[in-house]
């Protein structure tokens, strides 16, 4: 009963308190007139002083030096499509020029046994050309650096890599460089008839690669004793143009026998099968003993891009040997994935790929029911060290238009896992001509550095005749093989400045993508890891922040449509840290004679531009003359955009260097220069004279508590006043890329910038440099509307701190709680912007947070801001980051996985002639030519341990959710609660809230609310598989030609070599591989 009467007491008591703090916070209307206060004081300061309502005065004032110009939206992105059309056919010219030589040269090529000493000379890109040692066979030719290629170039010479698990010295590889030393004259006359070619390349299908120009080989890390794992047959240009897209079901056996070392073959094995695949394939994985199942959570074929590939990966590593091998379950349990067309797949060539050790049984009904036609071809891999009967897989692969291998060590994986490419490339071959279309890539990194490029591809094949013998005898038969694939890279900035970028303003651009919905042009793709063996894929709706519409504007693109739509969209900000509302125009149609499709986006004030029409001499220097360095005292400090003025002015990221060297051209060579873009030019000085004016206005005004003014126009100039400020400035040069000039653009009133809270990379701290206030300035001409510059303010937080708390005073107040009294114990009073920043408060622990998201300082008063919902939020993932690594520690190292032949291995003369021989020569060879070989190969483990790796990231942005001007509520964290108010500063992006101080009640949830990216698993890949984006696969597949030969199924015969000569390799081998190694604890 006691209890009870205390219980009671307590509620009472709460409730008393809970009333008198109610009765005594500030009502709504008197907070009202707190806001109306401050935002008339801010807007007021930021008008008058930023003088946005001057500057468009000027412009009108001077309408006579401008004209106004249409950006017709159909006719730019159909002209720039022609345009990337003419650049690609004639690439695609150049192709089939080079393809057809290829040809051309190998069969007139005479196979040679022997090579005379300097009989086949070339140069090496691998080798040192610092070394004094003449190597009999090699060119060692001068370099010079060339801006194009941004690299050492030669032009008179080819250059050949060779990856480094193939003897250059064999005689296939001889025979190759010889006949693909005529190509060098092909490529020169190419690159004579159009200069703008870049890398041109034949990649064999032996491994070889030789391009043009001569260039060193060098890795992008430029490390130390790194291996060089680089294989043309691996590139994705190779892979798209070597073969048709492919549903490949790799099938797995895992029964009891597979233990120990076989398992981790085949999980290496199976990890780099996958690494074949490209954007255009499918797979799944399966794995089988007495019973079949998926070894991860996709359920059928799957689009074999890189987070796919990964799980499959991931899920192949934790794969477990036991039970025992059933061949009828494992194949019945892939026929069924493969016969699945209720899903996307490549509909092209079907496969199944099996990794075992190997049985007794061939599972001939199986094939018989499900594949009496051979549609799906079975590739046999034979792993691991045993001596099982290995024809039934052999059988397996032979009965089925496939091919049978063997992978006895780590060393065999690589070769082994991509010689399938061959066998698909049979039916291309007999095609002829039908398969001799130009492909084009998705986008990637070149491994030569060239940056960002998309390949046009074209099989090259072999024409030669071949004798086969029959019942006839030997007769001449058309060869099946496919020689390599020709390329040539195309730079994205060669197709950038194909879209003319400077007259659609800094919101409106251009994108393109390819038939798998990724862009190869879009002002988000900006891949942060420079590693070239990871393909670039962004797809559109992950590029932009997705909706309905643009899903299907996706659609409409991939399918070849032309189209144009108006849309309200979210768009993020530049800084990716706001969200902004706005309408946007679509106006897409495809790139003729490829699978690409181009798009212009435009907003509406982009519909028109502004033309400079000063080229008199006289009024050029004049306004020129306000750039000058010597003036900035005078007209402030000046910068202008680093933009492609004139093609002899070299770009430069110090703006003052820049600025010196334009003034420089511009002075001696004037800028109506043949070799200067003239409208760019005049627009830049036509905006220097206008903001020049602006200054002079403000050189009139000394605002109190203004640290800065600013202009930032569309033609390039940003001027700082006084020039002080402009040391400090920290936002981009470049007008087009500055995140508060897009964001005003976008938004018809101030916007408030929060600084960026602990930022060490803009070298001035939060709040010290003042708060930006922008605004765009708006002019309409002849019905035109046009927003042709950004002009702002920073202003002083001290100055700002002191008018907040003296706006929020109420003189007629006894009470300790009705006011923003600076550091008040009660009551924490705070401004926001539309991200969740804060901007202000009248407490002094949370101005040194200024420009910090508020869900980090007081976590659970954010979260009921979104519940309310005063803010709502977009979470959206980043594709193209990079992460610290997470380094496995090593309990223990120990050797590597090598492969020491028995010697009735070696007594097999048939054994010498399978891939696990030449595995062993390798490492042998490697051994005694390499020393430290190995130990270089743990140095780059070590490395990439420790370097920054892919990843994904997620970034939660928030913004105002709707147009309601004031909320108000009770924060109720279980045991105490806290009331507040909240008000929007009208003709702003900022609010102002007065709540209860998070000190009175601590009860409330302190987890921070993270808005800052972060590392994530990204979006559920098992979920995503389920409802697959729309893609389009090539029109034409070359998977079955009933002429081809698939006699050549792999396997091997035997003959007996010398007992004692055998034992003493053996012996020798066991001494390498286990001794003069030492290994770390």
């Amino acid at each position: 009963m006691e209890s009870y009467s205390i219980a009671v007491f307590l509620i009472v008591l709460l409730s008393s308190l809970m009333n008198l703090s109610s009765a005594e916070f500030p009502t709504p209307a008197t907070v009202k007139t707190w806001v109306d206060k401050m935002q008339e004081d801010l807007v007021t300061l930021a008008r008058t002083a930023s003088g946005v309502d001057q500057l468009g005065a000027v412009f009108l004032k001077n309408r006579d030096s401008y004209t106004v110009e249409m950006n017709n939206a159909q006719q730019l992105v159909e002209s720039a499509a022609w345009n990337i059309e003419k650049l690609l056919l004639n690439r695609s010219m150049a192709l089939e020029t080079l393809a057809t030589a290829a040809e051309n040269f190998q069969m007139e090529h005479q196979w040679k046994n022997e090579f005379g000493e300097n009989e086949t000379m070339y140069y090496n890109a691998k080798d040192n050309l610092d070394s004094d040692s003449n190597e009999t066979g090699r060119i060692k030719p001068e370099f010079v650096e060339d801006p194009s290629f941004k690299r050492r170039i030669n032009y008179n010479y080819t250059a050949v890599h060779i990856p480094t698990d193939i003897y250059e010295g064999s005689t296939i590889v001889l025979n190759e460089l010889n006949w693909t030393a005529a190509l060098e004259d092909v490529f020169k006359k190419n690159r004579d008839e159009d200069p703008t070619l870049l890398w041109q390349v034949f990649g064999s299908a032996t491994g070889l690669a030789r391009y043009y120009p001569a260039s060193p080989w060098m890795d992008s890390s430029k490390t130390p004793n790194k291996i060089d794992l680089y294989d043309v047959r691996r590139r994705p240009w190779y892979i798209q143009g070597a073969a048709s897209p492919k549903d490949m079901l790799i099938l797995v056996d895992v029964s009891g026998s597979v233990s120990g070392l076989t398992l981790r073959l085949i999980r290496t094995s199976v990890s780099e099968m996958l690494e074949t695949l490209s954007d255009d394939d499918y797979v799944n994985v399966v794995s089988f003993n007495n019973d079949a199942k998926n070894v991860s959570c996709f359920t059928h074929l799957v689009q074999a891009n890189v987070r796919n590939k990964k799980v499959l990966k991931d899920a192949v590593h934790e794969i477990l040997a036991k039970g025992i091998t059933d061949y009828k379950k494992g194949f019945s349990f892939a026929f069924e994935q493969l016969s699945n067309f209720n899903v996307s797949r490549a509909n092209c060539n079907k496969i199944i790929m099996l990794f075992t050790d190997g049985g007794e049984e061939r599972a001939q009904e199986i094939f018989e029911k499900y594949n009496p036609e051979k549609k799906v071809r079975v590739f046999t891999f034979s792993v691991g060290q045993h001596n099982y009967d290995k024809g039934p897989i052999q059988w397996m692969a032979c009965a089925n238009k496939g091919h049978y291998y063997e992978i006895p060590s780590i060393g065999a994986i690589r070769i082994n896992t991509q010689e399938y490419l061959d066998v698909l490339g049979r039916p291309m071959v007999l095609a002829d001509k039908r398969a001799k279309q130009v492909q084009w890539t998705n986008v990637y990194l070149d491994a030569l550095e060239l940056g960002l490029v998309i390949t046009g591809t074209l099989p090259v094949f072999n024409k030669t005749k071949e004798l086969k013998s029959n019942e006839k005898g030997a007769v001449p038969r058309q060869n099946q093989l496919i020689l390599g694939v020709m390329a040539i890279d195309v730079s994205l900035e060669d197709i950038k400045r194909l879209t003319p970028r400077f007259t659609i303003g800094p919101n409106g651009y251009y994108f393109a993508i390819d038939p798998n919905g990724y862009v190869l042009l879009h002002p988000n793709l900006q891949p942060k890891n420079p590693k070239f063996q990871e393909p670039v894929t962004l797809d559109f709706l992950d590029a932009e922040l997705e909706n309905d519409v643009k899903v299907e504007i996706r659609r409409k693109m991939i399918d070849g449509e032309k189209g144009e739509i108006k849309i309200n969209t979210l768009v993020k900000s530049q800084d990716e840290r706001y969200i902004d509302k706005g309408v946007r125009t679509y106006t897409w149609t495809p790139v003729n004679g490829t699978d690409y499709s181009l798009a212009l986006v435009l907003p509406s004030y982009s519909a028109y531009y502004i033309k400079a029409k000063i080229e008199d001499t006289i009024t050029q220097a004049r306004l020129s003359e306000t750039l000058q360095l010597d003036h900035f005292e005078e007209y402030g400090y000046t910068s202008i955009a680093p933009r492609e003025y004139c093609k002899d002015l070299k770009l430069s990221s110090n703006k003052t260097q820049f600025l010196l060297e334009f003034i420089d051209f511009i002075d001696r060579k004037s800028p109506n220069h043949p070799s200067c873009n003239v409208t760019l030019v005049n627009r830049l000085l036509l905006d220097a004279g206008f903001s020049n004016e602006l200054v002079q206005y403000w050189k009139k005004q000394s605002p109190q508590g203004v640290l800065a003014r600013f202009v930032a126009t569309d033609g390039g100039i940003t001027r700082i006043y006084p020039k002080s400020a402009g040391e400090d400035w920290t936002e981009d040069a470049e007008t087009y890329e500055a995140s508060f000039y897009k964001r005003s653009l976008d938004n018809p009133f101030y916007i408030f910038t929060a600084p960026y809270f602990n930022n060490s990379e803009i070298g001035v701290s939060g709040f010290d440099s003042g708060i930006m206030v922008s605004r765009a300035v708006e002019i309409t001409v002849d019905g035109k509307l046009l927003k042709p510059a950004v002009v702002g303010v920073k202003i002083n937080v001290t100055t700002w701190m002191e008018n907040f708390t003296k706006a929020t005073m109420r003189t007629d107040c006894t009470s300790e709680i009705c006011d923003c009294e600076k550091n008040n114990k009660y009551v924490d009073c705070v401004i926001l912007d539309d991200g969740g920043f804060l901007l202000m408060s009248n407490q002094d622990e949370y101005i040194s947070q200024i420009g910090r998201f508020f869900g980090e300082i007081d976590p659970s008063f954010m979260r009921n801001l979104i519940e309310v919902p005063l803010y709502s939020f977009n979470k959206s993932y980043d594709y193209q980051s990079v992460c610290d690594p997470e380094r496995d520690t090593k309990a223990a190292a120990g050797l590597r996985s090598v492969f020491v032949p028995t010697i009735a291995d070696i007594l097999n003369i048939g054994w010498w002639a399978s891939a696990a021989a030449w595995s062993i020569l390798q490492q042998l060879f490697l051994s005694l030519t390499f020393p430290n070989f190995l130990e270089a190969a743990d140095i780059e483990e070590e490395i990439a341990a420790l370097s920054k790796k892919s990843c994904i990231t997620e970034q939660t942005q928030y913004f105002f959710s709707n147009n309601v001007k004031s909320f108000d509520g009770v924060l109720d964290c279980g045991n105490c609660s806290r009331i507040y108010h909240a008000e929007k500063l009208a003709n702003t992006n900022l609010v102002f809230l007065i709540v209860d101080s998070k000190v009175t009640c601590l009860a409330c949830d302190s987890k921070p609310l993270i808005q800052a990216e972060q590392p994530s698993e990204g979006p559920n890949p098992c979920e995503l598989a389920q409802n697959p984006r729309h893609r389009k696969g090539p029109e034409v597949c070359f998977d079955n030609d009933d002429n081809e030969d698939d006699s050549d199924c792999g396997g091997v015969s035997g003959l007996s070599p010398s007992l004692w000569s055998m034992i003493g390799i053996q012996l020798v081998l066991l001494w390498l591989l286990t001794g003069s190694r030492h290994y770390p604890s």
